[in-house]
């Protein structure tokens, strides 16, 4: 345990990929919450592809502006910060082309049109290189490793007199080692599961080369077969493929932690002190990390959760939908755990954050024959446009001025959009502004949230 300067207690939970506490004792932390006197303990988990000092940064950056934006709040006590870690896979930084304003994510069918993730320019040793830290087993380190090699062997095969045969045999190859790194699919998480039909799919020939054309990396509109290189097209389309794999596997391991790690933690805290109100806060799949922890609490009386808020999730906006409306026909995986929070609901959205707005569905575009403005709904993310097909919901705009009168009560939805604050995009092609939370008025919305509980 660690304190902020104005002496509040600060603890850092380490999860494994698996969902095991690591450090501290789940016995240790608990007791020093209770001794500790905490009243309201905010709990944040960060998103994708980050290492444990960028995820010490965000914490140590975000601790302080929530305790200065809750302080003197009603309905919020004695305050305790959690950092939570886990190991977040992600994919190195690409040269992608950042959308016009024409091209922003809410302005039509046509929003994510000739733009180019920027996969290309990596090799396939750069592309294991960056994601093998995020295995623990050696077996699957060492699969991505020659997954890395067979593209970097494809390219350089790229023009040759290969026969289609032996490139076909090539594809296969990497194909077989990329489905034995894709997790299991949960049962009833429908809606956060189209990539899977890249990943799984009996066919690589045509999927890797509908893969490049999704993320780019083939010239638009250009068929998946029989025009030029089609080898080519294919071989930077299983880079791609092994971005869309970075993507499917955090969200699964973020689920497991939260339902198998987090979700019963809360709940053991709960039974050994339940005047502790918890206030969830996660970033993308963090976001999602946080929000799979409520059905880790086996019931509403169990659970000591007083907030959720999600900053620019990296997960199905149809997460918490019933069934009415939502296109899969079926309610969302959370929908429902929705009476473990006994406060307000929140999410952010904003226009420029390109990672979920733009990126995120194009994983899922194999799923069907969604065209592009179907996928987006279908497919697409919290931090898109926030909860679908919830209720009571109401939407609110948060306010560059960071000031907090949002009106939340408890047991509500609200869609917060963010485009005035979340808006930094300088400097990041691929994510757009998808990590602009570090400020004033993002923490002024956690600790409302957090006053309005129950």
């Amino acid at each position: 345990m660690t304190r902020l300067t104005t002496n509040e207690p600060v603890w850092d939970l380490r999860f494994d990929e698996k969902g095991r506490l690591t450090a501290p004792a789940e016995a240790a932390f608990l007791d020093q919450v209770i001794a500790e006197g905490v009243e309201d303990l905010f709990m944040f988990s960060h998103g994708w592809g980050t290492s444990e000092n960028m995820a010490g940064e965000l914490y140590d950056d975000m601790f302080p502006r929530i305790r200065e934006a809750a302080t003197g709040l009603t309905g919020i006590g004695n305050l305790g910060f959690v950092g939570v870690y886990w190991p977040s896979l992600w994919f190195p930084p690409t040269p992608a082309t950042p959308p016009s304003a024409a091209g922003a994510p809410q302005s039509g069918s046509r929003a994510v049109v000739d733009l180019d993730a920027g996969t290309t320019a990596l090799t396939g040793r750069e592309i294991a290189d960056s994601l093998m830290p995020g295995f623990a087993d050696p077996a699957q380190q060492k699969t991505v490793r020659e997954i890395g090699r067979l593209i970097d062997e494809g390219e350089e095969a790229v023009g040759s007199l290969t026969s289609d045969a032996q490139k076909e045999e090539r594809l296969r190859q990497i194909h077989q080692r990329l489905k034995s790194l894709v997790p299991p699919a949960p049962q009833g998480e429908f809606e956060d599961s189209g990539e899977t039909a890249l990943l799984l799919t009996t066919d690589p020939k045509r999927g890797y080369q509908a893969a490049a054309e999704a993320f780019g990396s083939a010239p638009p509109g250009s068929a998946t077969q029989g025009i030029g290189d089609w080898f080519n097209r294919a071989v930077n389309g299983a880079k791609d493929a092994m971005r869309v794999l970075s993507y499917t596997i955090m969200k699964a391991r973020a689920g497991d932690i939260g339902r198998g790690g987090l979700g019963p933690l809360l709940e053991t805290l709960h039974g050994r002190s339940p005047s502790v109100r918890v206030h969830l806060m996660g970033h993308s799949f963090g976001a999602r990390l946080v929000s799979f922890a409520l059905s880790g609490i086996s019931a509403r009386e169990k659970s000591p959760v007083a907030s959720l808020l999600l900053l620019q999730g990296a997960f199905s906006h149809w997460s918490f939908a019933h069934a009415q409306d939502n296109p899969f026909g079926s309610a969302g995986a959370l929908n429902a755990f929705v009476n473990r929070v006994h406060g307000p609901l929140v999410a952010t959205f904003s226009v420029h954050d390109w990672a979920v707005g733009v990126w995120y569905p194009r994983a899922s575009f194999l799923a069907g024959q969604d065209s592009q403005a179907q996928a987006a709904g279908r497919w697409g993310g919290m931090g898109f446009d926030g909860y679908q097909a919830v209720k009571p919901l109401e939407d609110r705009l948060m306010p560059a001025d960071g000031h907090t009168d949002y009106g939340f009560v408890p047991g509500t939805f609200y869609r917060v959009n963010a485009a005035r604050v979340i808006n930094d995009v300088e400097g990041q092609p691929f994510a757009g502004a998808h990590s602009d939370i570090r400020k004033g008025p993002v923490a002024a919305l956690a600790a409302e949230a957090a006053a309005a509980h129950a």
